[in-house]
């Protein structure tokens, strides 16, 4: 199994969703940055579940404990460790789908690959899992931001069906993304998703949406081609968030319908820095940062848990219906924002490190 994110900044995630414990070990942080759990618990608390009505009940509080790495609120530079306890456990809610795999749940294919799976939850597939990634990211972000002024914001901008109108990347801040609870901040489309997210949560059923996140003051220069380009380690960072199904930036899909003449981004001079007018390459060109914005969509399918009745099979190949208990998301996409930014913290810091191995800052 793969649990371990990056090359210079590398991450360790670890736990199930309902075992006694998750968190990360986290290894290449630069000693002497000022960090405690007040710099972690903010994003943490972002991502925890029971937040609002159109989430799962589930309550944890989800405080953070930094194990190791640090002395007197500073750190060594030598591994950190976080741990986040599981206390709202509830493993007697998945007895009854022991048998059974979860239509479009990892329960099937974990228990091909591996001979045996975690039947309480969903294991390491759960969204559990992405506590220590969360954590992970608080502090490189905290880095970037401190030595480089990295401004990350994610925001829903789907839900479904609806679409939120365009929003100014260049101004988005997340106290405005966090103004309602299905984190969409242009409030009147938010009401319409949060509405249609408490009726598929009355009926059982779940939606899909889209996340928009915008990486400000970015460093040019980061990026490894040709296999490490900075956009292929976004994607890839985004696609092992659970429930993701699609990664596009800049233009994205859409830049198809434009001809060359229309998609290209003209330089031109920016204060004291050469820039482009526009930004259809999403920041990034050639898989290296060129110091305009980064701007990116990831989808989030709908919950493969809900309660409707579903004719399905179980293990042994017999016709069942499965009807699943428990507690579970109608929605994710809201919860996943600050997943989506702790990842891609996680990327520019690992490219930041590797870049500085070089023996020079990007720059600077």
């Amino acid at each position: 199994m793969s649990s371990t994110f990056g090359r210079v900044y590398r991450v360790t995630t670890f736990g199930e969703s309902h075992c006694k414990a998750v968190g990360a070990v986290i290894d290449g942080c630069p000693p002497q940055m000022p960090l405690t759990e007040a710099d972690i618990q903010p994003q943490l608390d972002r991502r925890r579940p029971g937040q609002s009505a159109v989430n799962t009940p589930r309550q944890e509080s989800d405080t953070v404990t930094i194990l190791s790495g640090t002395e007197n609120g500073i750190t060594l530079g030598t591994p950190i460790g976080v741990m986040v306890p599981n206390r709202d456990q509830r493993p007697g809610d998945y007895k009854a789908m022991s048998d059974i795999p979860r239509p479009s749940h990892a329960d099937f294919t974990y228990q091909m690959k591996y001979g045996v799976r975690a039947s309480s939850g969903g294991g390491r597939s759960s969204a559990r899992e992405t506590i220590g990634r969360v954590a992970a990211g608080a502090i490189a972000e905290k880095w970037l931001r401190l030595n480089y002024g990295v401004e990350i914001v994610a925001w829903v901008s789907t839900v479904g069906t609806m679409d939120a109108p365009d929003i100014d990347s260049d101004a988005i801040t997340r106290e405005q993304v966090d103004v309602t609870p299905i984190r969409c901040p242009h409030v009147p489309t938010a009401e319409k998703m949060i509405a249609a997210a408490a009726k598929a949560k009355e009926t059982g059923d779940s939606l899909g949406g889209i996340v928009t996140c915008v990486c400000r003051k970015v460093p040019v220069g980061l990026g490894e081609p040709v296999f490490e380009k900075l956009e292929a380690r976004l994607a890839q960072a985004m696609l092992s968030i659970p429930a993701t199904k699609g990664f596009e930036i800049g233009s994205g899909f859409d830049g198809v319908r434009l001809p060359g003449s229309q998609h290209n981004d003209p330089f031109v001079q920016k204060g004291d820095r050469l820039g482009t007018r526009t930004n259809n390459s999403g920041g990034v060109q050639g898989g290296i940062s060129n110091g305009e914005p980064i701007l990116f969509r990831v989808s989030f399918k709908p919950p493969a848990t809900i309660s409707l009745p579903q004719a399905t099979a179980n293990f042994a190949g017999e016709d069942t219906t499965l009807e699943a208990k428990g507690r579970h998301d109608p929605l994710v996409a809201n919860r996943a924002v600050p997943i989506v930014e702790s990842m891609a913290a996680l990327v520019l810091m690992d490219a930041v490190m590797l870049q500085r191995a070089r023996g020079w800052a990007t720059g600077e």
